[in-house]
């Protein structure tokens, strides 16, 4: 944590790598982190409507995890294939990584299969793009997400079974509240929370909002530049509504505080201060805000957020958003404590 070229590096012990969610997510462990006493306290996610107010609002990304994963075989040579759609176009064209042995060639068409290794459908690879990726174009009527729902896997990052979705992941890898088709990881602070302890909560007085970004490619992309001023961050679509907008704004001016559920939630409000000159509208676009010291929060109160990655612009965020030293000391005591660490591990709030 020390390290003075770069004060956000630490090692995990590989046991504390969460492979699968608490069978209940709310009896995950929960470390309440308090900015203003610098204290550190232990705790459950069952017991946020205690440790909240009323008046306090939640704010909930309600981005839906698409099953962004796809496997095939090349029909040219046989050879196996795998690959990560990325994002459609207005043409209906696809963005997509790829991943095989040999060289790929524009033209090629691969058999995409499903689980059970069943043929389905052809895509034709168009163009070759940057950082890996590939224009195509899959050979179907159907609706990508139609098509995705059919054929593809949940996208799950490397560090959990080595990326090899099992049938529970269908239902672990997604929020509750999750309603909108985009996102290829899932905002995973908000994975905690089920219906009754959002209901608890509500009872409780604590609203509920919600804002929409749908996580992409880079949310895991270590920093890999001896500067974070030179890394250069990823861009990720994202909307506030009008009425979300408004329920903020109000909650602020009531004296309530307004509690950001992950990190995608902080950098799509932030992005909307800055833009809309610190009061909230409604706003949609691509955010590639990278929150890093020094840097003014101005939407947000207070954070729940998973325990993340060393290198990473997530943890870069907490420690801005925390304080380096407390936040150092957060995650120093969360292994010597054994918290289960990054997608279906425990959680921290910052307050």
């Amino acid at each position: 944590m020390q390290d003075a070229a770069f004060p956000f590096d630490f090692e995990v012990p590989r046991r504390l790598v969460a492979q699968e969610p608490l069978r209940h997510r709310a009896d995950a462990r929960l470390m309440v982190v308090d900015r203003a006493s610098q204290t550190i306290t232990h705790h459950h996610v069952r017991d946020l409507p205690h440790l909240l107010r009323a008046a306090d609002r939640l704010v909930l990304n309600d981005t839906k995890v698409i099953r962004a994963q796809l496997a095939g075989t090349r029909a040219q040579t046989n050879g196996r294939w795998q690959g990560l759609y990325i994002e459609s176009a207005p043409d209906g064209t696809w963005k997509i990584l790829c991943k095989t042995r040999g060289r790929l060639n524009p033209g090629e068409a691969i058999i995409l299969r499903d689980r059970e290794g069943r043929p389905g459908v052809k895509l034709w690879l168009i163009a070759r793009l940057t950082e890996g990726q590939w224009l195509a174009r899959a050979e179907s009527d159907e609706p990508t997400e139609t098509l995705l729902e059919r054929l593809g896997r949940v996208p799950l990052p490397p560090y959990i079974r080595g990326g090899n979705m099992v049938d529970d992941d269908v239902v672990n890898y997604q929020t509750v509240y999750a309603q909108r088709p985009g996102a290829i990881a899932a905002p995973t602070a908000g994975l905690h929370f089920t219906r009754e302890l959002l209901k608890a909560l509500e009872a409780r007085g604590v609203a509920l909002s919600r804002i929409t970004l749908h996580v992409g490619l880079g949310t895991f992309r270590p920093i890999e530049t001896e500067s974070l001023a030179e890394h250069r961050m990823h861009s990720e679509w994202a909307e506030v509504t009008a009425a979300t907008a408004a329920e903020l704004n109000q909650t602020r001016a009531m004296g309530g505080r307004v509690i950001a559920v992950g990190t995608t939630v902080v950098r799509t409000l932030e992005t909307v201060a800055q833009e809309k000159q610190r009061a909230l509208a409604a706003w949609q676009g691509t955010t590639d805000l990278f929150i890093r010291p020094p840097f003014e929060f101005q939407a947000i109160d207070a954070l729940l957020t998973n325990f993340h990655f060393p290198r990473t612009t997530l943890l870069v965020l907490v420690q801005t958003f925390g304080g380096g030293e407390l936040i150092a000391e957060a995650y120093r005591q969360a292994i010597r404590e054994e918290y289960r660490f990054f997608s279906y591990g425990d959680a921290m709030l910052i307050v």
